[in-house]
């Protein structure tokens, strides 16, 4: 059994400092597993030592699990950019709580401000490497909609394989399905720069929209509105690992 103090459960939970999480605990707004908790030294075992859920515990009436890390899936809206930093519209960040940015997540890669879908984050750097590296070729799989009409001779060029500025040889598709004239469902594993945006280009058509549904074994949960978020649970990053 492993415990942690109340007060520094709380602070790895991005609830404040130290001192601040020792007056949440003191003011009598954190309770334990549905019990008041006014002692910041009180001891309580985590019960979590992976992305699993662990302690159930209550601040301010707000239930929340303890997890050693935060790994999180975001059904990522038009409008907004995937940096702390934004430039022209605002942070994907401002969609989360502030506990989340308190414990420094960041972006799993990136989507541009107008593509959507699914977006993950983590505070664990292992977690980010694997999944955001493009020399591990995770499929990630896209739902385009293109400007103009095509038919399945547009999918075997970009099956085919497409030359793209400064790259060295033609990319191409990992799968590509025509789901109607106008829209298709293309897999990629490289994660280049606006990879999706230039093989359309390429290939002599225009992408007009552009949702994320799947990365790896993970696809966006049809329950997750634009704009929401939830954490990744025991199945989601099993089905990520999967793809290791």
């Amino acid at each position: 059994m492993r415990l942690m103090q109340i007060e520094r459960l709380l602070h790895s939970q991005g609830f404040g400092s130290r001192k601040e999480c020792r007056a949440l605990i003191r003011a009598g707004h954190v309770s334990v597993a549905g019990v008041p908790c006014e002692d910041p030294s009180a001891d309580f075992d985590p019960g979590s030592s992976d992305g699993s859920a662990g302690l159930e515990f209550s601040v301010g009436g707000e239930s929340w699990r303890y997890r050693a890390k935060a790994c999180l899936m975001l059904h990522k809206p038009a409008g907004y950019e995937c940096s702390h930093k934004p430039t022209f519209h605002p942070s994907v960040f401002t969609l989360l709580p502030q506990q989340m940015l308190l414990r420094g997540v960041q972006c799993v890669g990136r989507l541009d401000q107008d593509t959507t879908g699914l977006l993950l984050l983590s505070d664990d750097g292992q977690f980010i490497h694997q999944w955001s590296s493009g020399k591990k070729r995770t499929p990630k799989v896209y739902e385009v909609t293109l400007k103009h009409p095509v038919d399945e001779s547009f999918t075997a060029r970009l099956l085919a394989g497409v030359e793209l500025h400064d790259e060295p040889a033609p990319i191409a598709a990992a799968a590509c399905v025509l789901t109607s004239p106008t829209q298709l469902q293309l897999t990629i594993c490289e994660g280049k720069y606006h990879q999706v945006k230039r093989m359309i280009g390429a290939a002599g058509n225009r992408v007009e929209a552009l949702q994320r549904s799947r990365i790896g074994g993970s696809s966006l949960d049809p329950a997750l509105e634009p704009g929401q978020w939830r954490w990744l649970e025991t199945g989601d990053l099993q089905a990520l690992a999967d793809f290791v």
